[in-house]
């Protein structure tokens, strides 16, 4: 009698240098999403800080190194603050679409301007169309692009603003990776509008958590993740919430940004 479910064999990559903390290494963790259970063990496995990357799931797993912390916010009992709810009327004229994972020429471009302005030189801006399909389409889970668009005209569909690979997992959106428009003076905070909207729509559709990916203590430009409350991050014990003083002592050290860096598997965590 064949066993229904197989248990996933895991892999680690080749230590390379660490894009997040100077003179450290990082190592990765990972194992394929493929079958009929793919959707079943990637919820699994995100519900003890693995991440998704095409069709791998990984999660750090560096020898001497324990900075990057999975983090999510619990979405039914976020309370946008001040300069929160001034970002969100703000946007709040967009048209947002949840799309089929179907990379478009449109979205490829956006992310091309994106890349430009914010990581001129990163690995990702040799990316070209082939690859950013694959990076879209290659999923083996419930998948969408959120579009963000400004009001149309004539029954035509808005420009493209803003755009988010986003995974639904049993309990909640895991945002992949986000980019927009840079360019829009009245729109500043798009990076963060399109969190605290991922956030407000997991609310309203029942799902108790929005999966941030990894928090790294002492690189700054991985702090804007604090800034949403409550937080939970993952710990030897489990997940627990930030406590307030800490998050927000973290708070105070998040640098005037409006957008996440490249995440850790687009980056290029496979290096050989």
């Amino acid at each position: 009698m064949s066993a229904p479910f197989r248990f996933p064999r895991f892999f680690v990559t080749n230590p390379s240098p660490c894009p997040y903390l100077p003179g450290r290494s990082e190592r990765k963790v990972f194992t394929e999403l493929n079958g009929d259970n793919a959707a079943e063990l990637n919820d699994a496995l995100g519900r003890i800080g693995f991440r998704r990357s095409q069709n791998v799931a990984y999660r750090p797993s560096c020898a001497d190194c324990s900075a990057c912390v999975s983090v999510r916010v619990v979405a039914g009992e976020f309370t946008p603050n001040a300069t929160q709810r001034k970002l969100i009327r703000r946007n709040s004229d967009l048209i947002v679409t949840a799309c089929k994972p179907w990379s478009t020429e449109e979205q490829f471009e956006l992310l091309q301007r994106y890349l430009r302005a914010r990581h001129p030189g990163g690995g990702m801006t040799e990316m070209d169309e082939m690859d950013f399909a694959d990076m879209v389409e290659q999923t083996p889970v419930e998948s969408h692009v959120v579009e963000y668009r400004e009001p149309g005209e004539n029954g035509r569909p808005g420009r493209l603003i803003g755009a988010c690979l986003t995974d639904r997992q049993g309990d909640g959106l895991s945002m992949i990776y986000s980019f927009f428009d840079t360019e829009l003076e009245q729109r500043k905070g798009l990076g963060n509008f399109i969190i605290m909207d991922h956030i407000l729509r997991a609310a309203k559709a029942g799902l108790p958590y929005v999966y941030l990916g990894y928090w790294v203590e002492g690189s700054q430009r991985m702090q804007y993740k604090v800034l949403y409350r409550p937080l939970e991050k993952l710990s030897r014990s489990g997940w627990m919430r930030f406590e307030p003083q800490e998050q927000a002592q973290a708070i105070r050290g998040v640098l005037p940004r409006d957008e996440p860096p490249l995440p850790m598997e687009l980056a290029g965590i496979f290096r050989k």
